[in-house]
């Protein structure tokens, strides 16, 4: 039995008693256009919030982590990205170049616990060879704060060292014996703590450069 097979026209192409797989839609511009522009407008806003998220956390990207102490040696260099650029600028920072030395900051403690100023610690050891540092404490968002010394900051040449070298420094809000660190006076567990090294003419000013350095370890004790 032959079939006489005949052109389908367009009315046909839309008939509703047609199985749904062999159904025609219609074409529907402004729906097609007003799916773009969602889809465009949730892009951008899903680039906006995650850019936002990354510039909050207050640290740059790609660190160099030594034990509990975080290095950026990209930061102040052509080489810095976009994001770092964006929170040193947000946060009116100048990061040290890569000619004047290297900054390293903590914001946990040896055993990962976040830093309290509330707290005692004790950070102990070395630091890699330069000609001068320093070790500041600041809020979390890196404010400076009164403190009962009327200084926020120990330097290098101001230790009391062991025979090879080694130091150990107290970190309290209350004055200790030997190497003091003053924390904030009137601390507050939610403004938060953080350490930050800044290394003075030092050879180690890149990120191959850290492999097998040692930076001192921070040991929490107690706390208010």
């Amino acid at each position: 039995m032959n079939r006489q097979w005949q052109p389908v026209g367009e009315e046909n192409l839309f008939r509703s008693d047609l199985p749904a797989i062999l159904q025609v839609r219609r074409p529907a511009p402004l729906r097609s256009t007003l799916a773009v522009m969602m889809v465009m407008i949730l892009g951008a806003l899903l680039g906006i919030v995650s850019a936002y998220v990354v510039i909050e956390r207050d640290r740059p990207l790609l660190p160099v982590a030594i034990g509990p102490w975080e290095a950026y040696p990209q930061a102040g260099t052509r080489d810095s990205d976009p994001y770092s650029i964006a929170i040193y600028t947000r946060g009116a920072l100048v990061p040290l170049a890569s000619g004047e030395g290297l900054m390293l900051t903590a914001y946990s403690d040896s055993n990962g616990r976040r830093l309290d100023p509330t707290c005692t610690y004790t950070i102990s050891g070395q630091t890699p060879t330069a000609r001068f540092w320093t070790l500041t404490a600041t809020t979390a968002s890196g404010r400076l704060q009164e403190t009962y010394a009327g200084r926020t900051y120990v330097t290098s040449d101001q230790l009391l060292r062991r025979e090879d070298g080694s130091f150990e420094i107290t970190a309290a809000v209350r004055p200790e014996p030997g190497n003091w660190l003053p924390l904030p006076r009137y601390a507050r567990p939610r403004d938060g703590l953080v350490l930050t090294v800044r290394l003075y003419d030092a050879p180690v000013t890149t990120g191959g450069a850290l492999d097998g350095v040692s930076m001192p370890s921070i040991t929490r004790g107690l706390c208010q």
